[in-house]
């Protein structure tokens, strides 16, 4: 009985889903208040052998908005992460935010990065 219990949690903890970023940070670049919002996207491939779902997505900030597929990824697919920066009324210069994805998979937490440089409405 013991050794069946033991093969059911073996063969459990052997089901986990694993992704890999194609990227795990994002700069923008240079880019004017006048044009303060500015978006990307991180994509992901589920490389594990269980679905991938994403409990959770916290930007470091709220002039950061993360969106993302609440739907299962399923093992082989990919999925996309976009993430906007908003600068109105921020002030300009260099910035660096996070979004903490927590997650289903063998590494629960991933966090991602996004950074840039605003310039000045007067700025040339």
């Amino acid at each position: 009985m013991t050794l069946c219990i033991m093969g059911i949690n073996f063969g459990y903890a052997q089901k986990n889903a694993e992704v890999k970023f194609n990227q795990t940070t994002h700069d923008f670049g240079t880019f004017s208040e006048n044009n303060p919002i500015v978006s990307c996207e991180f994509t992901f491939t589920n490389i594990g052998n269980a679905p991938f779902v994403i409990h959770q997505a916290v930007a470091s900030c709220g002039c950061t908005v993360p969106e993302y597929t609440k739907e299962p990824v399923m093992p082989g697919k990919t999925g996309i992460i976009k993430v906007t920066y908003n600068g109105t009324g921020k002030y300009p210069g260099h910035f660096k935010k996070s979004i903490t994805l927590r997650t289903n998979a063998k590494t629960e937490m991933y966090r991602l990065y996004i950074e840039g440089e605003m310039t000045a409405k007067d700025a040339k």
